[in-house]
């Protein structure tokens, strides 16, 4: 897809589909029980993720700006600093098939559930003690951390949608084969 910070599809995605291990696929289905409890789906934005897309990101962050994407996904920082700040990682768990990116939406409705933020929006806001969002999108982002850590998951302090799965089958590897 177009729709991400590079403003271009990104290397080793051939399809788009989200596959992860198993181990991330059950605790997921965990997840979506508890979400399901409490009125929520939820909607997975990404999972595992090549090491090609890895290096199409350190690749993009090092060409200098050209305003494509920065005012929807980085309008406070510069490019440069993406790597910097923790938002674009030289080496990720997503490479590991044991990270997700998710958030919630209401079962009645179908619609997104408020998080003060976009998705990929790299940005103090973003993190999950984030000041200057709503009490209900703290609340939010609190309900979706709780089920995502009763599932097995560990969040990521500077984005409230990444988590990646404690007990991962593979720490010590990083995948390189394309989503296809």
């Amino acid at each position: 897809t177009w729709d991400n910070f590079t403003g271009k599809p990104v290397d080793g995605y051939e399809v788009n589909r989200i596959i992860g291990t198993k181990a991330v696929a059950f605790a997921l289905r965990e997840a979506q029980i508890h979400a399901a409890a409490l009125g929520y789906g939820l909607l997975l934005w990404d999972g595992y993720r090549p090491r090609t897309a890895v290096d199409c990101f350190l690749r993009w962050a090092a060409q200098p700006e050209d305003n494509l994407t920065k005012e929807k996904f980085y309008p406070n920082i510069e490019r440069a600093e993406l790597i910097t700040k923790g938002y674009v990682a030289s080496q990720s768990s997503h490479s590991r098939g044991s990270a997700i990116d998710l958030t919630l939406y209401h079962l009645d409705t179908g619609e997104l559930v408020s998080m003060g933020s976009n998705f990929d929006f790299m940005d103090e806001r973003s993190h999950h003690t984030a000041k200057g969002i709503g009490d209900a999108e703290a609340q939010n982002r609190r309900c979706l951390r709780k089920i995502m850590e009763s599932s097995g998951f560990q969040s990521y302090r500077f984005e409230w949608w990444h988590y990646k799965l404690i007990d991962e089958p593979y720490p010590d590897t990083y995948f390189n084969f394309a989503v296809s």
